[in-house]
């Protein structure tokens, strides 16, 4: 740039601006908020002078102006401590960022105790022009969310399957396709008695693969050990998977919703003296480092969960810019077999 300046003590303002680049507060606010009036030179050098002294807009002139915020919400239902043990999201989360960031959106984030709360939140953020979008996660059946949502008319991507998401636009993956491949996987392997610990009742997915277990294993004459659910939890899966172990009717093989509550599980059947996969085999929901490390390795389901995350920041953007379509199906996780699955014993 042909004239640099240090930025002013105070905050910075349109004024100084138009001053450094010689032009009117008019035209700094047109170039700013993409409006006509000012050639693209102008416009760029005064983008540029605005990055330069770290000027920013107030959301209320932004507001007044019609400008988008350049920033899509997400509000997340998990308690704080969690995200940094809980790679889905962690994942699911680079890969929304990853998109964003190339758009030169942000993503604004905020760790929720309840879904209502959520919606406080999603509320705010779009009273206050302070987000173009919002991405929905942890779909519940008969959720609150999606009808408020809908009413707001604020544009919404629900990571969940259509059939809860209304007609805000959904972006999900096969699950039940994914539990009835590993449960003939298992039944190949000999097993006849399966248990399932699954994730939170209530949500969507959750249902779905509830549903799917009981008549894939129903189909393949399989007994269905009764499904124990937990909140994702390392400390919810080692009680769940304890009180599966001691049942009457012990399952040979189990499988859980996701990596942290499977390696709390691997724990807990090696702390009761059983050998898996000889004793019990193991199955986890989602591939992750976690349930590589561990030996013997969990067999998994695997998805690639950073692209998930990204095909519904795509599908976001389009839908900000006017785009609208019926969604993205992603690819159904596929089964990665490691040390942990074997036939049981004879």
């Amino acid at each position: 740039m042909s004239q640099q300046q240090s930025p002013p003590a105070r905050r910075p303002t349109i004024s100084d601006i138009a001053r450094i680049v010689g032009v009117s507060k008019v035209s700094v606010s047109n170039a700013l908020n993409g409006q006509p009036g000012v050639s693209e030179a102008t416009r760029q050098r005064i983008v540029a002078v605005a990055e330069e002294i770290g000027f920013v807009r107030n959301s209320a002139a932004r507001a007044l102006s019609g400008a988008k915020a350049a920033a899509v919400g997400l509000a997340l239902c998990r308690p704080a401590r969690m995200l940094g043990t809980e790679p889905f999201f962690m994942e699911l989360i680079g890969g929304i960022e990853n998109v964003l960031s190339d758009a030169s959106y942000s993503l604004a984030l905020q760790v929720v105790s309840d879904h209502e709360r959520g919606l406080e939140a999603y509320r705010r953020w779009w009273g206050e022009r302070h987000i173009d979008g919002a991405i929905l996660v942890d779909l519940r059946e008969d959720d609150d969310r999606v009808p408020a949502l809908e009413q707001m008319g604020l544009p919404t991507v629900v990571i969940g399957h259509p059939s809860g998401s209304g007609s805000l636009t959904p972006v999900w993956s096969d699950d039940a396709a994914a539990v009835r491949e590993t449960v003939e996987y298992l039944a190949a392997l000999g097993h006849r008695r399966i248990g399932r610990v699954a994730g939170l009742p209530g949500l969507v997915h959750t249902s779905i693969r509830d549903r799917a277990f009981a008549e894939v294993c129903t189909e393949l004459g399989v007994e269905a050990v009764p499904t124990v659910h937990t909140d994702y939890t390392g400390e919810d899966g080692a009680r769940a998977t304890r009180r599966l172990l001691l049942s009457p009717v012990r399952p040979t093989a189990v499988l859980y919703d996701n990596d942290i509550t499977a390696v709390a599980g691997l724990s807990v059947a090696q702390e009761m003296g059983l050998q898996v996969p000889r004793d019990l085999s193991i199955v986890a929901w989602d591939d992750s480092p976690l349930v590589q490390v561990v030996r013997p390795a969990l067999t998994a389901l695997t998805r690639d969960i950073h692209a998930y995350g990204a095909h519904a920041a795509r599908t976001l953007l389009a839908l900000i810019a006017g785009q609208s379509d019926g969604g993205y199906e992603d690819l159904a996780p596929r089964l990665t077999p490691r040390g942990s699955t074997a036939a049981p014993p004879a």
